[in-house]
C-alpha cells in the first residue's frame, strides 16, 4: 500500500506521545521537576500532532467527526473515542504535574490504561483488516503496544538525565522494553514475508483448476485511487536493507546509549547519550512504519 507521511507521522508521534504519557502515568518520573512538567506538556501535543495529521489523509477533514458514530462496529471510530476520552486524565495529570507540582496515582494510573487501550485499538484497525493478510493477526497491536512502550521509557530516561534524577530504572526497563518491541516485530516480518497468500487471481476466478491466472488486458488505462493506494510496491531486497537499518537505528543503537546514560549517571553524558537514543529510536520507528504501509498487500490488486 502506499505510505502515505500523514499515517506514517499519526502513528509514529501519537505512539510516542501515549508512551510517554502512560510512563508518566505510571510515577517514573519526579512531578516536582522542571523537567517533568515538559515532558507531560511534550506527550500532549504528540498525541495531539499525531491526531491532526491522521485528519489529513480524509478526502473531507470536516467530516472526521462522523467516524465517532460507528464504535460499535469499527476500530476506526473506537480509537477516536477512546483518544478523545484519553485526554481527560492525560489533562488532569499534566495540571497536577504542571501546576502543583505533585503526581495523584488514581489519575495517572487511568491515564495509563487509557493510553494502552487507545494504542491497541490503532493497532487492531489495521489487524481487523481481513483484504491484508499481512496485517491481520493479533500480533499488529501487540507490535503497537511494545513500540509505544519502549518510545515511552526512551523519553522518560531522556527527561530523567535533563531533571538530573536516576535513569537506572526507566533505562534498564526500556531496556528490555526495546528488544522486546524489536524482537516482536522481527516475528512479525518473517511471517509477513512468508505467507502463502489466501487470496490469488486464481482463487479470485475460480480457475485454478486450469492453471496459472495471467492479466490479458488491464481494467483501466489510466491509473486510478485503488492503483495508487493499494497498489504500491518496494523491492523485496529494498525492504531487508531497510528492516534492518530500522532494527539497527531503532534497537541496537538506543540500547548501547540507554546503557551508556545510565553508567555515566547524571550529567551531560547521560543527557546526550539519552537525547540521542530518543532520535535513533524515532528513525528506526519512522523506516519501521513505512514498511508497515509499503509491503502490505491489498486483495483487490488481484483485480489488476
Amino acid at each position: 500500500m502506499h505510505p502515505a507521511p500523514s499515517i506514517i507521522i499519526f502513528t509514529t508521534l501519537s505512539g510516542l506521545g501515549y508512551g510517554l504519557a502512560a510512563m508518566l502515568g505510571l510515577g517514573l518520573l519526579d512531578p516536582s521537576a522542571v523537567a517533568t512538567k515538559l515532558a507531560h506538556v511534550l506527550a500532549l501535543a504528540m498525541i495531539s500532532g499525531g491526531l491532526l495529521a491522521s485528519t489529513l489523509h480524509l478526502g473531507n477533514p470536516q467530516r472526521a467527526w462522523r467516524a465517532l458514530s460507528q464504535w460499535r462496529s469499527s476500530w476506526l471510530s473506537r480509537e477516536g473515542v477512546m483518544a478523545l476520552a484519553t485526554f481527560v486524565p492525560l489533562a488532569l495529570s499534566a495540571w497536577f504535574a504542571v501546576i502543583d507540582g505533585r503526581y495523584v496515582p488514581a489519575v495517572g494510573v487511568v491515564g495509563a490504561v487509557m493510553c494502552a487501550v487507545t494504542v491497541y485499538c490503532t493497532g487492531m484497525i489495521y489487524a481487523s483488516l481481513r483484504s491484508i493478510q499481512g496485517w491481520n493477526t493479533q500480533a499488529t497491536p501487540l507490535c503497537y503496544l511494545l513500540f509505544a512502550a519502549a518510545g515511552g521509557l526512551v523519553l522518560a530516561t531522556a527527561f530523567a538525565a535533563v531533571a538530573g534524577s536516576s535513569t537506572v530504572v526507566p533505562a534498564i526497563v526500556g531496556i528490555i522494553a526495546v528488544m522486546a518491541a524489536w524482537c516482536a516485530k522481527h516475528v512479525w516480518w518473517i511471517r509477513l514475508r512468508t505467507l502463502s497468500p489466501l487470496s490469488t487471481p486464481e482463487t479470485a476466478t475460480g480457475l485454478s483448476g486450469i492453471g496459472r491466472v495471467r492479466l490479458f488486458e488491464r481494467p483501466h488505462i489510466n491509473d486510478n485511487y485503488l492503483t495508487r493506494e493499494m497498489g504500491f510496491k518496494v523491492a523485496r531486497k529494498h525492504a531487508l536493507k531497510l528492516s534492518k537499518l530500522a532494527m539497527i537505528s531503532g534497537g541496537a543503537v538506543p540500547i548501547l546509549l540507554l546503557v551508556v546514560a545510565m553508567l555515566s549517571g547524571a550529567g551531560a553524558v547521560a543527557v546526550t547519550a539519552s537525547v540521542l537514543a530518543v532520535a535513533f529510536y524515532a528513525l528506526g520507528v519512522v523506516t519501521e512504519r513505512w514498511l508497515f504501509f509499503a509491503e502490505a498487500k491489498h486483495a483487490v490488486m488481484n483485480y489488476y
